[in-house]
């Protein structure tokens, strides 16, 4: 193999260790908006029981209060009764203590609902807050892993980034490595490719027996004809 093409291979491997590294770098802001995400959820649940109970308390509250109403209804209704002494009025009172006692004992129901209702949403915040705060340890650590991630991504990007122009620098071809590097942009996945049983291992087609004849003769750059990755014997 050529010394160059050596060289390229060397310099091949480190541009793609970089583009996987950018590639990386590139995902941690999604990564970083999916955990606070998560985070935000578990708080709206949090926040959402939380309305949930306020609410329930004001109900149950407001069901108090009206049948209480309608017992204090009921007594004026019994004290009127006490001092009639008509008695068409006197069993007009009675159908109408009977009616409020009959409303203050269904808004009674309602209220023990409320309370019943008021036990589970109780249960469900303090299961909503133990998520929250599971949530909040788990996002913040690994927020903290992300941070150190992008911190060693910086630190290799650096050291490759160094290492690719110094051999670049030795290759010393700006031709050639202006030729792969126009190659690697456009295939994506690799500039320089194995020839392995006359089959390009880039596109994978067969290519013709001079081009087999002038590779294994190692006197120059060799190019697949069908894709124009360089080539080198597998």
């Amino acid at each position: 193999m050529l010394p160059t093409l050596e060289k390229l291979l060397v310099l091949q491997d480190r541009d793609q260790k970089i583009r996987a590294c950018r590639a990386e770098e590139r995902a941690l802001p999604g990564e970083r908006q999916s955990l606070e995400a998560k985070r935000a959820a578990a708080a709206a649940t949090r926040e959402k029981v939380r309305a949930a109970v306020k609410e329930n308390e004001a109900a149950r509250h407001a069901l108090e209060v009206e049948a209480a109403a309608k017992r204090t209804q009921a007594g004026r209704y019994r004290v009127q009764q006490m001092e009639t002494r008509k008695n068409e009025e006197f069993k007009a009172l009675a159908h109408e203590i009977e009616h409020c006692e009959k409303a203050a004992l269904a808004i009674e129901d309602q209220v023990i609902e409320k309370m019943e209702a008021g036990e589970r949403l109780d249960a469900e915040t303090k299961a909503a807050e133990t998520t929250l705060a599971t949530t909040e340890r788990q996002v913040a650590a690994q927020l903290a892993d992300l941070d150190a991630k992008a911190a060693q991504l910086t630190a290799r990007l650096r050291e490759w980034e160094a290492g690719r122009a110094a051999l670049t620098a030795e290759i010393g071809e700006e031709e050639l490595v202006d030729l792969y590097a126009r190659i690697l942009h456009k295939k994506g996945d690799a500039a320089i490719v194995a020839l392995e049983n006359e089959i390009c291992s880039g596109c994978h087609m067969k290519v013709p027996g001079i081009t087999v004849s002038d590779l294994k003769a190692d006197r120059a750059i060799v190019q697949c004809p069908n894709c124009s990755r360089i080539l080198y014997r597998g």
